[in-house]
């Protein structure tokens, strides 16, 4: 952890905060303001996304452009399309490194089935390329713990926001660069530590039934 901190790999979350606070007698605002400052620097333009069809295909193309890590966090994908375009990507380029974190069980069929594929493309168990490259986890302490959606890679990420054309569609969304997506795939990194592991065939399949 203090490796991480020291040498920017990573950025430290509100819990080793504290601690190194603790341990340093300094407050946080002193130790971290450096890992905060970049957000706020106006270096980077995010860009609102309105339409279905522009919320897609900016998804996407986080996806397809996901070199190192990819994270996709939330419960209710039900996109063909896009859960195709994250199995493709992930056999395509055997190194990258996949997190997938859901907020409660899949709200759909379609997203089960995807996460069933997943193993049966990679084995999450596997260290052959000297890491885990596929991480996937349930929240299950919902009401502590709002649900997430975000697609993140190294560069760039899509956050899906509620939607401005209608109460009920799913077609708004603000896309960020880097420095914000580095955030988000650190984001799923800690609630992937404190999610229940769901990385085998039958601890998917023991997941409750997805309403018909």
């Amino acid at each position: 952890m203090l490796s991480g901190w020291e040498l920017g790999k990573h950025i430290t979350s509100i819990r080793y905060r504290k601690v190194l606070a603790g341990y340093y007698a300094q407050p946080p605002e002193v130790l971290f303001a450096h890992q905060d400052q970049r957000l706020t620097a106006g270096s980077e333009t995010p860009l609102l996304l309105v339409g279905h069809h522009d919320l897609r295909a900016a998804m996407t193309e986080v996806v397809h452009g996901a070199g190192q890590y990819l994270a996709v966090v939330g419960s209710r994908s039900r996109d063909a399309a896009y859960l195709d375009a994250i199995e493709a990507v992930l056999v395509q380029r055997p190194e990258l490194v996949h997190y997938r974190v859901l907020f409660g069980p899949p709200r759909h069929q379609v997203l089960k089935d995807h996460l069933l594929r997943l193993v049966k493309i990679r084995d999450p168990h596997d260290r052959s390329l000297g890491v885990k490259t596929l991480h996937i986890g349930v929240v299950e302490d919902a009401p502590r713990a709002p649900e997430r959606f975000f697609c993140a890679s190294e560069s760039t990420a899509v956050v899906p926001i509620p939607s401005l054309t209608s109460s009920e569609a799913f077609d708004s969304g603000v896309l960020f660069e880097a420095a914000v997506a580095e955030r988000l795939i650190d984001h799923a990194r800690q609630v992937y530590a404190g999610a229940r592991r769901i990385e085998s065939d039958q601890a998917l399949r023991d997941l409750p039934a997805v309403p018909s």
